[in-house]
């Protein structure tokens, strides 16, 4: 009796795996695009997923006042909940109204959380490693 052969997966079901020496070159070419469009005088990485490369564009960039926003939105790193925001921006930031703020995050996926965050910082730039194409739009970089 043959071997049965694995059946390819749909492609909705796929995954598309990230080293994390690429991720970390991504996040540098980032930087690189951004130093044009700055300059930045703070950064907010949106947590969890946009810390690292925050601290990645924060150096490249040598900014240093660096603040998070904290947004819940992934259960199991699958479905996309309710978003909730757990820790907003400091009061200071947000005085700025984005002016100079640069917003960091790894992905952008449906745009929900990236809704929320340019909603505090309206005038903010908004940067993300990888975009997917429905919340493509809301990202500058």
């Amino acid at each position: 009796m043959a071997d049965a052969q694995p059946q390819p997966q749909a492609l909705p079901d796929k995954a598309f795996p990230v080293s994390w020496d690429q991720f970390h070159r991504d996040a540098r070419a980032l930087a690189w695009r951004l130093a044009a469009a700055g300059p930045f005088t703070a950064i907010v990485a949106i947590t969890r997923g946009g810390l690292v490369p925050a601290a990645i564009v924060a150096r490249e960039l040598n900014v240093r006042l660096i603040e998070t926003v904290c947004v819940e939105s992934y259960h199991d790193y699958t479905k996309q909940g309710e978003l909730r925001l757990l820790k907003t921006v400091a009061d200071s930031i947000i005085k700025l109204g984005g002016k100079g703020v640069l917003i960091v995050d790894d992905l952008v996926d449906t745009g929900k959380t990236a809704r929320v965050v340019r909603e505090l910082l309206p005038g903010a730039h908004f940067a993300t490693v990888y975009a997917k194409p429905m919340g493509r739009p809301l990202v500058d970089t």
